[in-house]
């Protein structure tokens, strides 16, 4: 995790029903204070130069990592299921100084896998391979079976192990701005998962999705994956507390992962109609069953951001930097919340159509509009490509399908993942 929050309660016990539960969540959902810190995480899937077809091993990877020091920006290095390669930097005071420790990190990152004869492929969902777990941690294997159980292999396949995103960790705010900041980082997601769509196929096939990356975790369920908003919005923390009490439990320590392989809500382990494991839950219990719950604006203290494909290092600075300025800054907070309102929920329409939608490339022009307005010098080539970008109606998920077309996939991937665009 990106940023740290210190738990008021002293040592693990037993919770003594849902209302306890919640009391919990609500504690720590969200943190009074002033913005400004940004943190952010990139996925990049892990690619064979010499055979985009294969997926490099476990060993290879961790070889790979085993022989770097520290990086220069203070990321830490971890491995997805599928073998991405994730980044996740520190808290910066500000986009700019955390874009640029990014930077910096994933620089020596790509340096040392294409040393390796690997590359790190900036694109929101595999193009080429087929869905296949590398990483031999407990806790995936129980994903696997609950999902599996639950009806929803196929899709849980894709997501663990050939979607990529990035992931922008910022402040919760002022207590008194939760309500109004929570709901405009779900009404943007729409419109910034327009602009950054950025994965067109899957498994070598085109999907006819420009964000195929949101079309899988679509099909994942809503009570797990789903916007967390509620129908008024005006208490984050409340509606949070109650999505993950109605989440099923994915998994219990005993004390390796166990999967729960039927649907059994928090609530009804903390209110005792369902004993798991032969007992009640415990506060460790519901703090690991937060984790396991995917929406896309998540409350952990701070809000992460994890609706955005992963983009290439020519845009990915941009898109973090807009949607950092559209949360942070209040006058942009306020014309953006208006510009995207028309589309606030339109998540399948983005995703499937990119911007070409003509409500949603109206909501982006304005979007960008505001942060090409505030953006600093370091980032201008940055932004100005995701400006042209925009202003043409195009994804990046149009660029890369287009050189598909002209040269095919395979050297469409190994190209990108070279880190040449």
């Amino acid at each position: 995790m990106t940023f740290v929050v210190t738990d008021e309660q002293h040592g693990v016990r037993e919770l003594a029903g849902s209302a306890d539960a919640a009391r919990h969540i609500a504690a720590t959902s969200l943190i009074d204070g002033p913005t400004g810190r940004v943190g952010i995480e990139i996925e990049a899937h892990c690619i064979d130069l010499t055979d985009p077809m294969r997926r490099p091993s476990w060993t290879e990877i961790q070889q790979v990592i085993a022989g770097l020091s520290a990086l220069p920006g203070g990321s830490r290095i971890t491995v997805e299921p599928g073998g991405a390669v994730e980044l996740s930097g520190p808290p910066e005071d500000g986009a700019v100084a955390a874009i640029s420790g990014m930077l910096a990190d994933r620089a020596v990152l790509q340096n040392a896998f294409t040393e390796a004869g690997l590359g790190l492929l900036l694109l929101g969902a595999d193009p080429l391979r087929e869905p296949r777990r590398i990483n031999p941690g407990a806790r995936y294997a129980a994903m696997e079976q609950f999902f599996t159980a639950s009806g929803s292999a196929d899709a849980c396949a894709a997501m663990m192990t050939s979607t990529a995103s990035v992931q922008v960790n910022l402040d919760a705010g002022p207590e008194s701005g939760w309500a109004g900041r929570v709901r405009l980082a779900h009404a943007l997601g729409p419109t910034m998962i327009a602009i950054a769509a950025n994965s067109p196929l899957l498994s070598g096939r085109f999907t006819g999705w420009a964000s195929t990356r949101q079309q899988v975790w679509g099909q994942l369920d809503s009570a797990r994956c789903g916007p967390v908003l509620g129908a008024s919005g005006e208490d984050p923390a409340s509606d949070w507390a109650r999505y993950a009490l109605k989440a099923p439990v994915m998994m219990v320590h005993a004390p390796e992962p166990v999967p729960v392989l039927k649907w059994v809500p928090f609530i009804d382990w903390a209110d005792g109609r369902v004993l798991l494991g032969g007992r009640r839950p415990t506060t460790a219990d519901l703090d690991y069953h937060l984790t396991t719950l995917f929406p896309p604006v998540r409350p952990r203290g701070w809000l992460e951001i994890r609706y955005l494909d992963v983009l290439p290092d020519a845009l990915w600075p941009a898109a973090v930097f807009m949607l950092t300025t559209l949360l942070d800054e209040p006058e942009a907070a306020a014309v953006a919340a208006e510009a995207v309102a028309p589309v606030a929920t339109a998540w399948d329409t983005a995703a499937r159509l990119g911007l070409r939608d003509r409500h949603l490339y109206d909501a982006a022009v304005v979007c960008v509009g505001l942060a090409a307005e505030r953006a600093p010098a370091e980032l201008t080539e940055s932004m100005e490509a995701l400006v042209a970008l925009v202003s043409q109606s195009r994804s990046p998920a149009d660029d890369v399908a287009d050189a598909v077309v002209r040269t095919g996939v395979g050297p469409v991937v190994t190209q990108l993942a070279r880190g040449v665009s």
